[in-house]
């Protein structure tokens, strides 16, 4: 007869596919560290490639959606379509400011002091690179007329519905500062799962569902708004750059630095801190 404890010992079970929670903040601490090292000149083509890559993603979900009828399927396809840009930019090892706004404080909160300068010109140099990558595509692909008559008024559709709160003046303004929390709470979570699965599919799948809710709640990505709009500008369109910067980009920027900073890295830091070691950060995923 089978001795029933040893059968017991040599059940194995299957190796994870994903990392826990407090892994995901250590790697994030990690990537935080290796963002800030990189010299000024690095993070600065990473920062304009990850504009480029999303301004992509905007433009794919526009003609993705072209024609559909039903809301609800437009939405969801134009959410599918904006995932390709987000995925393409975190495979790449690019630098987003919407994920910087996750990775950087959850670095800094690990820290005993004050927070370095580097960290600082760091943040402006993504978030500068980001609309110098889109304003490149946007005028490449205006440039190029690749894309019809049908996809421009398409993507006047989708400006105008960022630009719903100007009307409402100040109360928009803050309406748009809101979106821009809830639009990088979602985007800091994209990154939060991605990081968690250990292997393509798994990153992009995890991506998805997070990048779709922002984008059919017309949630404001500072990024995001970005592509649609430096691709709209330079077609022409009826918005000025002004009114484009004080009444969507600058709320919404201020709005996904408190979503990414507070929402993901200072909740998930300080509800997995006793967990999280120092000594065993994951440098091999930062790089």
């Amino acid at each position: 007869m089978a001795n029933p404890s040893k059968k017991h010992k040599e059940v194995k079970y299957p190796e994870r596919q994903f990392y826990f929670p407090a892994q995901i903040v250590e790697t994030f601490i990690a990537k935080g560290e290796s963002h800030s090292d990189r010299p000024l000149n690095r993070q600065f083509i990473l920062s304009i490639l990850a504009g480029a890559f999303v301004t992509f993603g905007a433009i794919f979900s526009v003609l993705i959606a072209m024609g559909v009828e039903t809301e609800g399927v437009s939405k969801l396809l134009s959410g599918i379509g904006f995932v390709t840009g987000y995925a393409i930019v975190f495979i790449s090892g690019a630098i987003l400011f919407t994920e910087v706004n996750v990775l950087l404080p959850t670095y800094i909160l690990q820290r005993k002091f004050w927070i370095p300068k580097n960290i600082l010109k760091f943040w402006v140099v993504c978030y500068f690179g980001n609309l110098i990558g889109a304003l490149l595509v946007g005028t490449l692909v205006v440039a190029s007329g690749s894309l019809t008559p049908e996809f421009y008024s398409e993507l006047t559709t989708y400006t105008e519905h960022k630009m719903k709160f100007l009307s409402d003046g100040t109360l928009g303004w803050f309406q748009i500062l809101l979106s821009g929390i809830i639009a990088n709470w979602l985007i800091g979570m994209a990154a939060f799962l991605a990081t968690a699965a250990r292997d393509l599919t798994g990153k992009v799948l995890a991506t998805t569902l997070p990048v779709i809710i922002f984008v059919a709640g017309n949630f404001q990505h500072s990024v995001a708004n970005m592509g649609y709009f430096s691709t709209s500008f330079i077609h022409g369109s009826e918005y000025s750059w002004m009114e484009f910067l004080f009444f969507n980009l600058v709320p919404a920027s201020i709005g996904n630095l408190i979503g990414g900073g507070v929402l993901v890295a200072l909740t998930f830091t300080y509800a997995f801190k006793e967990e999280i070691n120092e000594e065993r950060l994951p440098k091999e995923e930062a790089e």
